[in-house]
């Protein structure tokens, strides 16, 4: 499996905004091959950025979703410059080496 990390620092008061655009997306990532699963995950303190994780069969499937006509359009609108901090996003990219899930 693979999981990007996307960190994104979202400032005051765009938070709603921020997981609005998420709770109402065209939902194209889920249609793609190799596509597991998707988190977004909201920080507990200020000086946390929101984490968009999102796993995969492989790299490749996610590189053809970022190559994908559906991930340009995911993309088309996005939060206008104010509404991130200053220090930027940052994207990590992972290979996983071990999983487990609850049994029960």
């Amino acid at each position: 499996m693979f999981v990007v990390t996307n960190r994104i620092p979202v400032a005051e008061g765009w938070e709603k905004e921020f997981e609005q655009r998420f709770r109402n997306r065209a939902g194209q990532i889920d249609q793609q091959p190799g596509f597991i699963k998707m988190l977004v995950l909201k920080p507990q303190s200020d000086d946390t950025p929101y984490l968009v994780e999102t796993t995969w069969n492989d790299k490749t499937a996610f590189e053809q979703w970022v190559d994908s006509d559906d991930f340009k359009l995911a993309h088309t609108n996005p939060l206008p410059k104010e509404a991130t901090k200053d220090t930027g996003g940052k994207i990590e990219m992972f290979d996983v080496v071990i999983s487990a899930d609850c049994k029960s």
